[in-house]
């Protein structure tokens, strides 16, 4: 399974941000498939003594067609959205894209309402930095 160019970054962004790598990548059995996604964190909360989960899809959008990798992106977070439902339900799937690719994206009218309505998280991160920019849920 190759690894998308930002994995190092992202997962670097992520444990900067104190959050502690459980699976990479994380495996999930869908009926007689598994489903890996790319990363797989928790974070104690440390006020509530309990801890929160996420799972991320990396995406790096450097393809010829940013619309192609979009309808790709999507295509996977809406499988693993399923598959992190019926076996991890207190995950939270995030896809995590560079911010160019994202203000590029919301930068189309249309493509910007279609994101917002449908209502996906994403982790907006600076690849030069390595650093998470913004949470969008």
């Amino acid at each position: 399974m190759a690894k998308d160019i930002f994995h190092e970054t992202v997962k670097e962004a992520l444990q900067t941000e104190g959050w502690i790598i459980t699976h990479d990548p994380l495996t999930l059995k869908l009926s007689k498939r598994n489903i890996f996604i790319d990363l797989g964190a928790e974070k104690i909360i440390a006020a509530e003594k309990d801890s929160q989960k996420i799972a991320v899809e990396i995406k790096s959008f450097i393809g010829l067609s940013p619309m192609t990798d979009f309808y790709k992106a999507l295509g996977q977070y809406q499988l693993y959205y399923l598959a992190l439902k019926k076996r991890l339900p207190d995950a939270v799937l995030y896809l995590a894209i560079p911010q160019e690719s994202y203000e590029m994206l919301i930068k189309d009218d249309i493509l910007a309402e279609f994101l917002e309505e449908l209502a996906l998280k994403y982790i907006i991160f600076n690849p030069e930095s390595k650093q998470i920019v913004q949470w969008i849920s």
